[in-house]
């Protein structure tokens, strides 16, 4: 089982899920009754039988006690991880001994499933390693192309600061006339150009006229920031090394995390999933323990599949991160994981309202493409605003205002309802927008509750 044989909460398996259908689905799942042959061993499996549409029940298997994170297996055809057999089986553990008995000899099928796949899990890290050591085997190669990467980046770099010069001589006015067409095409060219960052800002770009009333000064603000971001490409040599690689990064190159890795209980402070059309992007937030950093970590997987990087919000992993280049960089690689997600005591110590809008206008210093950064805010109640939200401080008259996005989520009134007027603290991303509430705890430091 998991550490200290503390079980999940429910709350932590739902963070599991890869979306809304699958945490509704696992939920209706989530009772005894169409489970049958559950248990669970000291060595942290659970397994059961869920009867489904066909003659045989559905075989799910959940290894909860793997350093590397949860896995999953079940014979249902699902192709989500975790499907809803497993979130099912997992909130039925969550609920105690009486519906998945502990200590549990595993039957035949689930002892041959982890057997083999903790077989595996050590020889890809094996392969992992090999493969490390050959891709480095020859630096030169690597060296050059590199060089002919950032060519056609310059070169794509060069053409857009034409396309916004063309803009601004011809008036702002013409972006709404000309539609989204020209933006689409010179995103094009600078995915040609190999810098993704670039194209993803020009792709914001063309859809700002459509944004209603007050767009012009949006466009001139982004168009602004674009154009500093191309200056830094086209001079990264004038800036400072930390700089530099914040430049980099933000027009599309790969980096790879250069800092020592630095061990430490790091409590999971939240998870969400965003998406395009090609791919799906896992955020997730960790605090240290006794390092009292918060980094970022990001997992990608095709658009509709779900990334393999999970981990229960409200858990702490014994771990080490290790920090990617760049200055006010909160990007981080996670390693070796030492021990399987275990509940803590430990929370990020809070700030105010007006410390958490000065701490973003500092980190815009050493970042000025940042939209947003982590904060965790202590002792303040959710009010009304007129049509909107704000979290006001109880001790002083500041408060910072939720951006449209948290406004219309259904965690808002779950932040509401944990509140009822009384301090909470709450995590989130405080930026130029307002504040994100991702995760909240009561003042009684109860269990965290996730609010995306």
């Amino acid at each position: 089982m998991t550490q200290q044989g503390v079980r999940w909460t429910a709350d932590q398996v739902l963070a599991l899920a890869p979306d809304v259908a699958s945490r509704k689905a696992g939920s209706r799942l989530g009772a005894a009754g169409p489970w049958s042959g559950t248990g669970s061993s000291d060595e942290g499996m659970v397994w059961g039988l869920c009867k489904g549409s066909g003659s045989k029940p559905y075989r799910t298997v959940v290894d909860v006690a793997d350093a590397a994170g949860p896995a999953y297996t079940c014979s249902c055809p699902s192709r989500k991880f975790p499907c809803k057999h497993a979130l099912g089986l997992l909130l039925l553990w969550s609920g105690g001994e009486a519906a998945v008995p502990a200590g549990q000899a595993a039957p035949d099928w689930a002892e041959e499933w982890i057997t083999a796949r903790r077989g595996r899990t050590g020889e890809k890290r094996e392969a992992g390693a090999r493969g490390s050591t050959a891709a480095s085997a020859d630096p030169e190669a690597a060296r050059r192309r590199a060089e002919r990467r950032a060519e056609r980046i310059t070169a794509g770099a060069t053409e857009l600061e034409q396309r916004l010069a063309d803009l601004l001589r011809s008036g702002l006015a013409t972006a709404e006339q000309a539609g989204y067409g020209p933006w689409e095409e010179t995103a094009a060219r600078m995915v040609d150009a190999q810098a993704p960052g670039l194209a993803a800002r020009v792709r914001e770009l063309g859809a700002i006229p459509a944004s209603g009333p007050g767009w012009p000064v949006r466009l001139l603000e982004e168009c602004a920031l674009l154009h500093l971001l191309d200056r830094g490409w086209l001079h990264r040599d004038r800036l400072p090394d930390p700089l530099a690689a914040t430049v980099r990064t933000r027009v599309g190159l790969p980096a790879s995390p250069d800092g020592p890795p630095l061990r430490d209980d790091w409590l999971v402070l939240a998870q969400y999933d965003t998406g395009d059309a090609k791919l799906t992007t896992r955020r997730v937030w960790l605090h240290g323990a006794a390092s009292g950093r918060t980094v970022l970590l990001l997992s990608y997987g095709a658009a509709g599949r779900a990334p393999e990087l999970a981990l229960p919000v409200g858990l702490a992993v014994d771990a080490e991160v290790s920090a990617y280049p760049g200055s006010g960089q909160r990007r981080a690689s996670l390693g070796e994981r030492f021990a399987p997600p275990a509940p803590t005591g430990v929370r990020p110590p809070g700030v105010t309202t007006a410390e958490a809008a000065a701490r973003y206008g500092a980190a815009l210093r050493d970042d000025p493409w940042l939209d947003s950064v982590p904060v965790t805010l202590g002792g303040v109640v959710p009010t009304p605003d007129g049509t909107s939200w704000q979290l006001a401080d109880t001790d002083g008259d500041t408060a910072l205002p939720l951006t449209p996005a948290a406004v219309s989520r259904p965690g808002l009134w779950r932040l509401v309802a944990l509140s009822g007027g009384h301090p909470v603290t709450v995590f989130g991303e405080c930026g130029h927008r307002g504040f994100t509430p991702l995760t909240a705890w009561p003042a009684d430091h109860g269990e965290a509750v996730r609010l995306c």
